[in-house]
């Protein structure tokens, strides 16, 4: 069974039923996912910021310039709340009020520490590369010194989180079941389009395949 790692700061209030709190559901919901979006506050004024992030066991990875304020103050051990959404459809009941949204998503709390090891940090890099295009790493150019030092990388444990999840049709009251008014859901998905290639990419260079094939989660 997996682990459990809820809490009272992340446990889910409204429609609780929702609320999921084990390490594998949140880490595939974490593994889809993109972007999520950061908050914490600076000297008293509170920020989100949306941020690309990578999973490597129990712990996520933020990377950004060493000359970022706001990184800087979360090195220093600031707390923070990372959130991250996956929409799954739009949820058309019979009246407004009962109107939805399938999605899945989930909300880590706790406070990031500077990564400072090199071997962390390059390890931090794939991670990211492959969560983004698995297969590119080995692809491109490694990074170079200059780059692994001016790039600072914070670790956010996964230790404090939750999931909450929506899916099914519509809800209506029963009185509205017999309203002439069409009801269901739209499904919606992340969809990659054809590659375009850059315009200085040489004749000939042929699009790997996990470019050609790219997709999100196992679908």
């Amino acid at each position: 069974m997996s682990e459990e790692i809820g809490s009272t700061r992340t446990a889910v209030r409204r429609h609780a039923d929702r609320g999921h709190y084990d390490r594998a559901t949140i880490h595939t919901i974490l593994d889809e996912g993109l972007v999520g979006h950061l908050g914490f506050a600076v000297e008293g004024q509170p920020y989100v910021i949306p941020t690309l992030y990578a999973r490597i066991d129990d712990t996520l990875y933020l990377h950004g310039a060493v000359a970022n304020r706001m990184l800087g103050a979360m090195a220093d051990g600031v707390a923070v709340c990372l959130t991250v959404t996956l929409l799954d459809g739009l949820v058309l009941a019979r009246s407004h009020y009962s109107h939805s949204a399938n999605y899945r998503s989930v909300v880590v709390l706790g406070t990031a520490r500077d990564v400072v090891d090199r071997a962390e940090k390059v390890r931090s890099f794939e991670a990211l590369v492959e969560h983004v295009a698995r297969g590119r790493w080995h692809d491109a150019r490694q990074p170079t010194e200059p780059e692994i030092r001016s790039t600072r990388v914070l670790a956010l444990p996964i230790d404090e989180a939750s999931a909450k999840i929506r899916s099914g049709p519509p809800k209506d009251d029963p009185e509205d079941l017999e309203l002439e008014v069409w009801a269901g859901v739209v499904p919606l998905a992340l969809v990659a389009g054809a590659p375009v290639p850059a315009p200085d990419l040489r004749n000939g260079r042929a699009v790997p395949a996990y470019v050609a094939n790219y997709r999100r989660g196992t679908a």
